[in-house]
């Protein structure tokens, strides 16, 4: 991996990450207008282990020998933020921190995005 791309992944894997530690954040302290959106999707039970849950794919995600485990709980994570903003009827903004967070992991280890055949030796029948 070159330099430019190397800077590149790090400057767009940190800012989703700023961006979803303020939103998990938001979720942990209990703001009036999280509570408010998350309450009309039937959530509102639910912002705290939300919240957390948020921060540790986050801090998984960051940690070089978790970084695999974090983008999927991530993925898993934003897919179901897309999937709330869609039923409420709102544009699905974490679909931007979605593709974000897939570029910056791709420009670094473009490996997980490519499929790598299966022996027939390691094939349990």
């Amino acid at each position: 991996m070159n330099k430019t791309t190397r800077i590149i992944s790090i400057v767009l894997m940190v800012l989703a990450s700023l961006s979803l530690v303020m939103s998990a954040i938001m979720k942990i302290i209990g703001s009036q207008q999280v509570i408010d959106g998350l309450g009309k999707a039937g959530l509102g039970n639910y912002i705290l282990p939300i919240g957390i849950v948020e921060l540790v794919s986050v801090m998984l995600f960051l940690i070089p020998k978790t970084h695999k485990l974090g983008f999927l709980l991530l993925c898993s994570y934003l897919g179901g933020a897309i999937s709330i903003e869609l039923a409420t009827g709102q544009a699905p903004s974490a679909a931007i921190f979605l593709a974000i967070v897939w570029i910056s992991v791709y420009l670094r280890n473009k490996g997980m995005f490519l499929h790598q055949p299966v022996k027939e030796e390691n094939i349990i029948t």
